[in-house]
């Protein structure tokens, strides 16, 4: 028994530091590529794995099914606009600041779940932990060293990504009874063609040079930080339920600081630290306060 709880828990820690990796190497990709082809590579890399693992468990994508309508729209919600959102607004922010922005998506799921699902309602000690964790978002935005008016705009864009996972967590719902797997797969399929004529048409992706390390990037980001991760987020859920992978929220925006210090060598002034503890503190408060099982 131990030894299973052992290797719950190295999962989980992988899983969290697999997708706090994805914000350092997102700035590494944005030296290359535009935000629009970095999006689009990243999902259509991370569509093959889930494909592959679909196609195996002989699981039906029913991306082109008579609920295709419903695959898109959470392509472009959960998928596409957030991704490009994100590394649009990493090219001038540091990428340690985008994981603790990104880590709000608790907070801002327990606000929006409030009106849009009947068993989330907010109580008063969510209250307090919603209160708490987007305090050290404001704070974060007073540090004038890492935001100022040159990335501002790039900061708020970030937190709209953040927003937009919620959103297309709450649209997911609508076809909740279908397997995970080929929901994935699906709005894969979806994000990817989408954003594929985009690309073409905004940022000709032929005309590129691109550097190694930037290509390297945006292949991990898509196969690892979306393809891989998503994979090992089934298995956990499957395994031990939401409550237990909910706790990543904790472990990525910890991880994000660190690498990003560590590969980019990146700034990390006092107001980021008190930031992070703030929004790590409100997310384990809103936790506290779910009265709701959820699993």
């Amino acid at each position: 028994m131990r030894k299973t709880k052992a290797i719950d828990y190295f999962l989980l820690v992988l899983l969290s530091f697999i997708w706090a990796s994805a914000f350092f190497n997102i700035k590494i990709a944005t030296y290359s590529y535009g935000p629009v082809t970095i999006a689009f590579l990243r999902i259509f890399f991370g569509a093959i794995p889930v494909v592959l693992l679909c196609y195996f468990k002989k699981i039906k994508i029913e991306a082109f099914s008579k609920d295709w309508y419903w695959f898109a729209i959470i392509g472009l919600v959960n998928l596409a606009i957030p991704f490009f959102l994100i590394a649009f607004g990493v090219q001038k922010v540091q990428s340690n600041l985008a994981a603790i922005l990104m880590a709000t998506t608790p907070l801002s799921a327990t606000l929006l779940a409030h009106f849009f699902t009947k068993s989330e309602k907010i109580n008063l000690i969510k209250t307090f932990g919603i209160l708490v964790g987007f305090s050290g978002i404001v704070f974060l935005f007073s540090d004038n060293i890492l935001i100022n008016e040159y990335n501002f705009i790039s900061a708020i864009l970030i937190l709209c990504g953040s927003t937009c996972y919620v959103v297309g967590g709450l649209l997911t719902l609508k076809i909740g009874d279908k397997k995970n797997e080929n929901v994935t797969a699906s709005i894969l399929i979806w994000g990817s063609i989408l954003l594929l004529p985009i690309s073409l048409a905004l940022e000709q992706p032929w005309n590129l040079t691109p550097r190694l390390d930037s290509t390297l990037s945006l292949i991990y980001l898509g196969v690892f930080s979306t393809g891989i991760a998503w994979l090992l987020r089934f298995h956990i859920l499957v395994h031990n339920g939401l409550v237990f992978q909910a706790q990543v929220a904790y472990l990525i925006p910890i991880f994000g600081v660190i690498l990003g210090f560590l590969i980019l060598n990146e700034e990390i002034t006092p107001k980021v630290i008190i930031s992070l503890i703030a929004v790590i503190i409100g997310i384990y408060i809103v936790k506290k306060g779910n009265k709701t099982k959820l699993t």
